[in-house]
């Protein structure tokens, strides 16, 4: 076979080849991307979703600790006129935690029909036949969502929330505008098209994107008959419908069991971004399959050149992006407790003090890794004396000191260039040769370890520490002008004198707080503070007991709290059910079981649930504040 007929069987191979693999990725791309979609819509929908029942859910819990407030008085054996001023009392508290669309609090007790926001109900009114109370009793003791109605004068979906006490007879209740519920139900859309509405089991719209549509009962016609009856077959995901004539892809929802949240979104619109770019790739893979065609034979040559090249600087990269892993692994592995993100901090500021400095984009990277890398040595320093929360003795700050001699061993081996290792070796040189490990002075101490020594000091100075908050920044400012020459090289120092004062709203600091909140509920208090001394000697743990989960719930409302410890067996409530009904609220919030149940059922169902770790006792105090740690600082 001749030349040409090998490089037009080539050609024509790689053109077969490359069709082929277009037309499978396009097919492969289209089908991808639109269950990208359908999953997007119904995550959207989920989101949605959980606002509405995180809404309603507020609602439950208001009547819930009202119900139990009251239930309290009556054995107590307060009067109606106490009950209806505590009722008066907290309608006035619960609008202002709530929204305008709380109605306030009322109920039928011991007999007497009371209102907290002074109701005068008619003489033919019978509160024990209302939906309300009726609704209460066959609640048995839980927080019920009565069936939304239409309000004919505000033409506002409206409901009521009931419990009934524990003598079986008493029942209190608020009503809810749906105000709220509406908002959100317009707001459903995906990436801008489609809407929402939301519609009960009995066909009642509660919320509707067009306003016009809310309070109507469906099917209003034969096209709704299908739609309602797959929307109360499916609680959750999507279906395909046809709407007005037109093709259209339905997200369903559940929140309350019996509320369906809905959202519809035409084809045409849902997948046209994905068929023009079906469309855009199709023509450009053409373009590039005719520009190969045409200059694959002319650019052969320079391919592979620039192959090789591209070859040897991809190896470079991957040996570099390797070493700077390992290094930021024993940095990790060596962090101070106290300082939570000083390496990643000191790496920025060293970055755009060098940027000032007039250094070229290459020197700007290896100054911003040596500042990343720059106490990497303190893994070499006991833990013990890292993380001790005092006064540091002369031998134990000779530990410290060792870091830098530490670091620049660790690097010298891992970077070819040297400056990264000189920065960690360097870092608290002083201008007036007063520093250490060598005491260099002036232009003697390597100019990325100046840099770094003034980036450094400044976020020292900035950062929270266990015994006090970030420094004022004129403080800051006056410690660097005073340092200047001495400690610090003026220019630096004078560069990061003017980052200072450009920036008006002091941002150059830690925002996170050093002070960490736990939330210890146990009903044992030995075992609260049986924790509470082991954590005597860290400083950055505040521990806060709750001997009653609703204790707890009240704490975790008014305090920012970290991590919750949670005993699983306690008089009021399973500690599975107290996890649930804290995620409900505070699904960010880490939860730690702390428990004598040693079975490997309890610890499954901890892990189902979602837990950060599950702790028996009795435990090791110092696993303890190991996992508190791991915890906290690995969020």
């Amino acid at each position: 076979m001749t030349y040409k007929k090998q490089f037009l069987m080539t050609v024509l191979s790689i053109f077969v080849f490359l069709a082929g693999l277009v037309t499978y990725n396009l097919v492969t791309h289209y089908t991808t991307s639109a269950a990208f979609v359908r999953q997007l819509g119904e995550s959207s929908l989920a989101y949605e979703s959980e606002k509405i029942e995180g809404y309603l859910n507020k609602s439950r819990d208001i009547v819930c600790i009202t119900a139990d407030t009251v239930d309290h008085m009556l054995r107590n054996g307060s009067d109606n006129q106490a009950i209806l001023d505590y009722l008066t009392d907290q309608s006035k508290k619960q609008s202002l935690n709530f929204d305008e669309n709380f109605t306030g609090i009322y109920g039928w007790i011991n007999g007497e029909y009371l209102d907290g926001v002074g109701w005068v109900p008619p003489e033919d009114y019978v509160a024990t036949k209302r939906d309300w109370y009726v609704a209460g009793l066959e609640g048995q003791g839980e927080p019920v969502i009565v069936q939304p109605y239409m309000d004919a004068q505000t033409h506002t979906v409206m409901i009521s929330v009931a419990q009934l006490l524990s003598d079986g007879k008493s029942v209190v209740s608020f009503d809810i505008a749906l105000n709220e519920i509406q908002s959100i139900t317009e707001d459903i859309k995906l990436g801008g098209v489609g809407y929402g509405f939301i519609m009960d089991d009995d066909g009642l719209i509660i919320a509707h994107f067009d306003i016009d549509e809310k309070g109507k009962v469906y099917p209003t016609d034969n096209e709704q008959v299908d739609l309602v009856e797959t929307l109360k077959s499916t609680p959750s995901g999507n279906f395909k419908t046809t709407l007005s004539g037109e093709k259209c892809t339905v997200f369903t929802n559940t929140v309350l069991n019996d509320w369906h949240v809905v959202m519809v979104v035409s084809d045409t619109r849902l997948f046209a971004d994905i068929r023009t770019s079906l469309i855009v790739q199709a023509a450009v893979s053409v373009v590039v399959f005719i520009i190969i065609l045409v200059f694959m034979f002319i650019a052969y040559k320079r391919i592979l050149h620039y192959r090789d090249k591209n070859e040897e600087n991809n190896k470079k990269l991957e040996k570099l992006n390797d070493n700077v892993i390992k290094a930021l692994a024993f940095t990790i592995d060596a962090k101070d407790r106290y300082t939570s993100g000083h390496s990643q901090r000191v790496a920025n500021y060293s970055l755009e003090l060098a940027r000032r400095l007039g250094k070229s984009e290459e020197e700007q990277r290896l100054i911003y890794y040596a500042g990343l890398l720059h106490d990497v040595g303190k893994i070499r320093v006991p833990e013990e004396v890292l993380n001790k929360p005092g006064r540091l003795s002369d031998s134990e700050f000779d530990q410290i000191k060792i870091h830098t001699i530490s670091g620049y061993h660790i690097l010298k081996d891992i970077y070819e260039e040297p400056h990264i290792a000189l920065g960690a070796k360097y870092h608290h040189e002083r201008y007036n040769g007063k520093g250490y490990p060598d005491g260099l002075s002036g232009n003697n101490i390597p100019e990325v370890a100046r840099i770094i020594g003034v980036a450094d000091a400044y976020d020292a100075m900035a950062s929270n520490r266990s015994y006090r908050d970030a420094l004022p920044q004129d403080v800051v400012r006056r410690e660097i002008e005073k340092g200047r020459g001495e400690q610090f090289d003026p220019v630096v120092a004078d560069v990061m004198l003017n980052m200072i004062d450009e920036d008006t709203d002091y941002t150059m600091k830690q925002v996170d707080s050093a002070q960490k909140n736990i939330l210890m509920i146990d009903d044992e208090f030995l075992n609260i503070k049986i924790v509470e001394n082991i954590l005597k000697d860290e400083p950055v743990y505040n521990l806060i007991g709750a001997e009653a989960f609703e204790d707890g719930m009240t704490i975790l409302q008014s305090e920012k709290i970290d991590l919750v410890l949670l005993d699983l067996m306690m008089p009021d409530i399973d500690g599975f059910d107290a996890f649930k009904k804290i995620k409900e609220v505070y699904p960010d919030v880490p939860i730690v079981f702390m428990t004598a149940d040693k079975s490997i059922e309890a610890i499954g169902k901890a892990g189902e649930l979602g837990a950060d770790d599950y702790i028996t006792k009795p435990f090791l105090p110092l696993a303890l504040k190991e996992r508190i740690h791991g915890i906290i600082y690995s969020l």
